[in-house]
């Protein structure tokens, strides 16, 4: 299976079928045999440009969702969990990987949960075998791991969501007014809730007193913090049935997955009111996805206008496929997601390589760095800390780095290429995704050994590594 060619025959079966058309009628209307068809809906041929676009022309499809990084993402998940030494009788060839992911995804799905149950296991039976006696359900996945799956494998894109955000934003003139001052009105005309300040010394962001109608906000919260909030009370009151519904698609295997994901699923709608896709997306076009100017423009955090920029996945009017991640100081990645064809590690810390590591070095920059992959994609990185907290010099704040960037191919999309060489193969520093999978051999930064290759030890000798990788 070459690179570069595309292979979805499942998809283009399930389009067939959907249609309820029979292989010969379905090939007749997009002018290939019926033999042909057969062989593409087997994943025995790739399917070519003219078929992709007879396809779009006559179905009204997408061609970016035929053709997306859901399969990128199932396909990194799936070769992280078969790196594991547990599978070491059996090295995959990336054509047997590829045949899975596109053909039998729920496989995929079920052997990378089994793994993640396995993985779990075992540490906590190094750690904890005591609580082997008293419970039985360490080998589920936690539920925010769960929950942070089910983001990943829907894109990072809730389109009932996202378009109830839009037509309410619409209704509301957001983004053209001021979506503060918008929101507290419409809570106070349309549910009767007012908004209050917390108490000085009361730690929250938002309390909502029901029986009162009081909505309480943190008067030490950035402006775009208490916007967000609004926004999220808004959910509360006006998306139960709608986000409700979602999660019983979800069909999660505990109320506590449920309960962390109707908030994830709240502050999506929240991040989409106050950021509706269109504009949204017409802004970063013309800023050319200047973080700073767009916060600017719609009175936003630099968080939240980075993790805007992910969710940009509605079909006919996807954004440009970034990746997007939060860091704290021990390079624990706090949220992510990658429309582009980097994709996270799911266990262990991020490459140290990355330049998310170097923002906290250098407050309030915005750092950018060219990086290349083990499998050869070039990427353009940016990075900045943010601190989160308010209150007065003797609070406590977090600290994050947040990273954002595209395949190299993207790069004049955004303002940070401007004056980097994207053509010179020495300004790309080699990075990976984490050190348990890459299989770089001379990295000076290495952690640990990769899962999958043979040590040798030189007692005469001694570089960097006590060892080389085989």
């Amino acid at each position: 299976m070459a690179a570069g060619k595309l292979f979805i025959g499942r998809k283009v079966r399930e389009l067939r079928e959907s249609s309820k058309a029979t292989q010969a009628a379905f090939a007749e209307r997009i002018g290939i045999s019926t033999s042909y068809l057969n062989q593409i809906e087997n994943n025995q041929r790739p399917v070519s440009a003219s078929v992709l676009l007879s396809l779009a022309e006559h179905f009204k499809i997408d061609i970016g969702s035929m053709s997306g990084s859901d399969s990128d993402r199932l396909l990194s998940a799936l070769s992280e969990a078969l790196a594991d030494p547990v599978f070491d009788a059996y090295s995959p060839s990336l054509q047997e990987l590829k045949l899975v992911t596109q053909n039998a995804p729920g496989f995929a799905h079920a052997l990378i949960a089994s793994h993640q149950a396995y993985r779990r296991n075992s540490e906590q039976l190094a750690s904890f075998d005591d609580q082997m006696v008293r419970t039985n359900t360490l080998s589920d996945p936690t539920p925010y791991e769960e929950v942070r799956d089910f983001f990943h494998f829907v894109d990072n894109y809730i389109s009932d969501l996202d378009l109830a955000a839009e037509r309410l934003a619409t209704s509301l003139g957001i983004p053209d007014r001021d979506t503060g001052l918008v929101l507290s009105n419409h809570l106070e005309s349309r549910h009767g809730v007012r908004i209050l300040r917390a108490e000085p010394g009361e730690d929250i962001l938002r309390r909502y007193h029901g029986s009162s109608r009081a909505l309480f906000l943190n008067p030490y919260s950035p402006a775009s913090t208490r916007t967000f909030q609004m926004a999220f009370q808004i959910a509360v009151l006006e998306l139960d049935a709608e986000i409700e519904a979602i999660i019983q698609r979800a069909n999660f295997r505990t109320q506590e997955s449920a309960e962390i994901c109707k908030i994830g699923l709240r502050n999506y709608f929240a991040g989409a009111l106050m950021l509706p896709y269109q504009h949204f997306l017409a802004g970063a076009k013309e800023l050319r996805h200047d973080l700073e100017l767009m916060a600017a423009r719609f009175g936003a955090s630099l968080e939240q206008i980075a993790h805007r920029l992910s969710t940009l996945q509605r079909p006919g009017l996807k954004g440009v496929p970034v990746f997007f991640a939060r860091i704290d100081r021990a390079g624990n990645i706090t949220k992510r997601h990658s429309a582009a064809k980097l994709q996270f590690a799911r266990f262990g810390a991020a490459c140290p390589l990355w330049n998310a590591h170097q923002a906290f070095e250098t407050p309030g920059r915005v750092i950018r760095q060219l990086a290349e992959t083990p499998d050869g994609v070039r990427y353009l990185s940016v990075a900045t800390e943010i601190a989160k907290g308010g209150g007065g010099f003797n609070t406590p704040h977090r600290r994050y780095a947040i990273a954002l960037g595209c395949e190299v191919t993207y790069a004049a999309d955004f303002v940070y290429a401007d004056g980097l060489d994207l053509t010179s193969c020495t300004a790309f520093d080699p990075i990976g995704i984490s050190c348990r999978i890459c299989e770089r051999v001379n990295c000076f930064q290495r952690a640990v050994p990769p899962l999958k290759s043979r040590l040798m030890v030189d007692h005469n000798r001694r570089a960097t590594l006590p060892y080389t990788i085989s």
